[in-house]
Formats: C-alpha cells, sequence, structure tokens
C-alpha cells in the first residue's frame, strides 16, 4: 500500500494563519486611526500659519495685541471662509489668539464642532512666539510642539 502525499494547506494551517492576520490586524487598525486623527489635527496648524503671520504684522505695527478684532482686523477672510476638510473654521480673537475648530466635512468623529486648537500669540523681545493648547482634543492627537 501506497502512503498519498499531502498536498497543499491543511484546515488547521489555514486557521492558525487567520489568527495572526487577526491579531496583526488588531494592533494595527487603531494605531493607523490615531494616525489619521493626528493628520487632521495638523490641517489646523497648517491654516493657522496664515494667520500667525497676520497677527504677528498686526503687533509689528501696533505694538500690542489688544483690539486685535475678528479676521478683517488683521487682513484675513472671514473665519468660515479659512476651513479645510476637517476644519470648519479659523478665527482670530481679540486679543490675537488664533481658534481652529474642526468638525469639517470630511474630519473624523474624534473631532467634533466643539473641538477647538488654540494658538496664543506671546510677544518675546520683540518677536512673536506662539503656545498652542486644547482642553477639546485628547492630548495623544495634539502636534508635538502642543503636548
Amino acid at each position: 500500500m501506497k502512503k498519498s502525499i499531502q498536498k497543499g494547506f491543511t484546515l488547521i494551517e489555514l486557521m492558525i494563519v487567520i489568527a495572526i492576520i487577526a491579531i496583526l490586524a488588531a494592533i494595527a487598525i487603531p494605531a493607523y486611526q490615531d494616525y489619521v486623527i493626528r493628520t487632521q489635527v495638523s490641517e489646523g496648524m497648517s491654516l493657522a500659519d496664515g494667520a500667525k503671520t497676520a497677527v504677528a504684522e498686526f503687533y509689528q505695527n501696533k505694538g500690542d495685541f489688544t483690539n486685535t478684532g475678528k479676521n478683517a482686523s488683521v487682513g484675513l477672510a472671514t473665519d468660515t471662509s479659512i476651513n479645510g476638510n476637517y476644519v470648519s473654521k479659523l478665527d482670530v480673537t481679540t486679543t490675537g489668539t488664533i481658534e481652529a475648530t474642526y468638525g469639517g466635512p470630511k474630519a473624523n468623529k474624534a473631532l467634533t464642532s466643539s473641538s477647538v486648537l488654540i494658538l496664543s500669540p506671546i510677544s518675546n523681545a520683540g518677536s512673536v512666539q506662539w503656545t498652542c493648547k486644547s482642553s477639546t482634543i485628547a492630548k495623544k492627537y495634539l502636534p508635538s510642539g502642543c503636548r
């Protein structure tokens, strides 16, 4: 009697491969979702770059940040005109603070319309430094300079 030679994979081998793929997916998917949200938060920082320049020029001309007013005072478009896929508006407050409000059309559900990134100006020997913070966005999603 001849022994038959096994060809292909057995059911056990296939089940082990599926289990390994499931474990890898369980680790990779949440990490990727965090990466996607961090990328979406960085859009607010990118949109704020133009406003930072405008507020710094206002400071150089006026000598302080008080009465900065709304966006038009510093030469920017209206707050809802400055938006993106993830940011619904960018606003300059009366103290020169820039607020990027999330909740744009493609924003992740973790970035709701109450998610705001705040960039505050600080004058330092004639130059303008910026600090950023947010009490409505989880720290793990903020850019490294804001944590």
